[in-house]
């Protein structure tokens, strides 16, 4: 799968709903900040946290984004590896599948 492409596609279908819903994708991302402003833990570890909730939520967008954010945050491949197999642990067969989606995602960002 290309992850970029799906993520540009995917950021087109949001441009489009948020000119029809702006409350709506504003309040989200609004939490997401929220979420994101605390100080106890950090970024890298906030997105792993969300990049295992996607997996278990088996939502393809998401794993999408927070793969090309952890990409972006200077995580190594191991350290996606390891909440991986704890996805694994806790989400049996299908958060194995959708693990593999997330590190051929968290590969092609990191290119």
């Amino acid at each position: 799968m290309d992850w970029k492409k799906f993520v540009k596609d995917a950021e087109d279908e949001l441009r489009v709903y948020g000119k029809a819903l702006p409350g709506t994708l504003q309040g989200f991302a609004k939490m997401g900040d929220a979420a994101k402003s605390g100080t106890a833990l950090d970024l890298k570890t906030k997105e792993l946290v969300a990049l295992a909730v996607a997996i278990r939520s088996q939502c393809k967008h998401c794993i999408a984004y927070h793969a090309r954010s952890l990409a972006g945050l200077d995580v190594t491949r191991e350290e996606v590896a390891e909440v991986l197999a704890m996805c694994a642990y806790m989400g049996g067969g299908a958060a194995i599948n959708y693990g593999a989606m997330a590190l051929q995602a968290f590969d092609q960002f990191s290119e």
